[in-house]
């Protein structure tokens, strides 16, 4: 499968490369109409998966953000986006080009119709947990002025979906997502692909 690159320069002046992998998972056809988005994100989940006829994003919140989409036609594609800020960057510059970036996305994949993204309760340090809370807040508050659903699924909630374990490690998630027929660079491309199969699927996996 030939890996696409495009270009696009941010409201800051910085241009960014995003590469995506095509993933050859090819949903059925979809044949009822599109749900009008409501708030949790749940509401879309509990339905068949055929019921969501628009994009749907998981999402690994952190300055490498997990994304993985499922688009209209069944495709899935996913990959890593790094909000590490520059050197002389502002503290609001991550949390703006994350807007910016999610905002492309949203254009090219058109429209978002939900979001599921990792509800992190524990972090390994402050810088991360200030991190992860900037990125949830800009992401929320991005999706409340669309009237895009989203909902936080807890890690552990993932982790036992995808290996069976609530604890399971992170070369245990990579292994796991290989084994669905995916190649994910790293463990949060891993994580996004799991939390958007947990969304699709129709049961929702144990909890």
């Amino acid at each position: 499968m030939p890996i696409k690159s495009e270009t696009a320069t941010d409201v800051t002046g910085h241009t960014h490369i995003t590469v995506t992998r095509a993933h050859t998972r090819v949903r059925n056809g979809v044949t009822k109409q599109p749900v009008t988005p409501v708030t949790p994100a749940s509401d879309l989940r509990s339905r068949a998966e055929d019921a969501l006829p628009h994009p749907v994003l998981a999402l690994d919140l952190g300055t490498a953000t997990g994304w993985a989409l499922r688009g209209a036609d069944g495709l899935i594609v996913s990959g890593t986006a790094c909000f590490r800020p520059r050197r002389f960057d502002g503290g609001g510059m991550r949390y703006l080009r994350f807007t910016n970036w999610i905002t492309e996305l949203d254009r090219l994949s058109g429209p978002i119709s939900a979001i599921w993204f990792e509800e992190v309760r524990r972090h390994a340090g402050t810088d991360a947990s200030h991190v992860y809370g900037g990125l949830m807040a800009t992401l929320t508050a991005w999706a409340e002025l669309r009237g895009i659903p989203y909902e936080g699924v807890p890690v552990g909630t993932i982790k036992r979906f995808a290996t069976g374990k609530g604890n399971a490690n992170k070369a245990a998630m990579i292994e796991a997502i290989r084994q669905r027929g995916f190649s994910p660079e790293d463990d949060n491309e891993a994580d996004a692909l799991a939390l958007l199969l947990w969304a699709l699927d129709a049961k929702g996996g144990p909890r």
